[in-house]
């Protein structure tokens, strides 16, 4: 008795090659599932880059104070990557920070009130911040742009009022508002409490965002608004929560600003709006909503640190430190788009 040979089936040709991945396609999906990748790369060869280019790059003092000098603005730019997330923005962190901090510094020397309570006002006052945005932008309908433009202007003038333009010095305040700005060696590197503080608060958000139905709303509304409505999320309500949670990130940030700089003043963070928006750009989270790492922003802001700080040790003007750092903006919203676009 015979048996029948068993025929192989039939393979589509068109199949097979729609199966195909080319180079371009897995790079694709590889930075399209992991947004943090990009930067992470750009930072470690612009470090290797910079240490080649000039010895004193990597030598602890400078690597000290890159990272003290990323403190600030990559506490800012974790307050507004949740902004972003939702396809928003905020011009107004650098001044919401200002404003808590010269609350905090104010209400401690000039008042008498105990630091901890002081903290906590200026605390509060980046809660009011994030709330006034967050109404304006979920119950008036107003663009978030023209909204924290508005704001911005509103809460400089504020504190300009409040503060009557004069600083107040670190050796007036309590130890307590100037602690952030205590260091100590790590593998003899000088780090200081405002660092810790900056990476206590991404670690905390990055927990939320990734383990918590609250982080997962956020994306879900930055990708796609009308659908989240349709799948039962509270559109207008996860919005108010996301500015008045940066609010509170950006008032700790003021206490970070007033351990760096030691002082409280009403004109210090003059670029912070912009370079919070930087960071978080080519930190590969997506303008238009719903991609992105929060740690990405962290590994944006370190990459701006970097790049300016090595272009100055390698003796080129500020203006080119300027021009590298628009370059790099450019840049990353064009591999977002090639991301978004979904081609290889």
């Amino acid at each position: 008795m015979t048996t029948a040979a068993t025929v192989p089936p039939e393979v589509d040709p068109a199949e097979e090659f729609l199966d195909r991945q080319t180079p371009g396609r897995r790079v694709h999906a590889l930075l399209r599932r992991y947004p943090a990748l990009s930067p992470a790369l750009v930072l470690v060869l612009s470090v290797v880059f910079f240490g080649i280019l000039n010895d004193r790059f990597l030598a602890p003092a400078n690597l000290s104070l890159v990272v003290q000098q990323v403190a600030v603005v990559g506490a800012l730019a974790a307050g507004q990557t949740l902004i972003i997330l939702t396809a928003g923005i905020d011009l107004s962190v650098g001044a919401v920070m200002v404003l808590s901090s010269m609350v905090s510094a104010q209400t401690a020397t000039a008042n008498g009130v105990p630091a901890a309570v002081a903290l906590l006002l200026g605390l509060l006052v980046g809660l009011g911040a994030g709330l006034v945005n967050g109404l304006l932008v979920t119950k008036v309908k107003l663009p978030p742009f023209i909204v924290t433009l508005g704001t911005l202007n509103i809460f400089v003038a504020l504190t300009l009022l409040y503060s009557k333009g004069a600083t107040v010095r670190g050796r007036e305040m309590p130890a307590l508002l100037t602690w952030t700005g205590t260091t100590f060696s790590v593998g003899g590197v000088r780090v200081t409490v405002g660092v810790l503080l900056m990476l206590a608060l991404y670690a905390v958000l990055a927990y939320v965002l990734s383990q918590t139905s609250w982080g997962r709303h956020v994306y879900a509304v930055g990708d796609d608004k009308d659908a989240a409505r349709l799948a039962g999320i509270a559109v207008s309500r996860v919005l108010l929560s996301v500015y008045v949670t940066a609010g509170a990130v950006f008032a700790v940030a003021g206490w970070i600003l007033i351990g760096r700089i030691n002082a409280a003043s009403p004109n210090a963070g003059a670029d912070a709006n912009l370079d919070s928006i930087t960071a978080v750009v080519i930190g590969g989270t997506s303008l238009f909503g719903g991609r992105g790492a929060i740690w990405g922003s962290l590994l944006g802001a370190l990459i701006v640190g970097v790049f300016r700080n090595g272009l100055s040790l390698a003796g080129f003007d500020v203006l080119y430190q300027t021009l590298t750092v628009g370059v790099l903006v450019i840049v990353a919203v064009s591999v977002d788009q090639w991301i978004r676009r979904g081609r290889g």
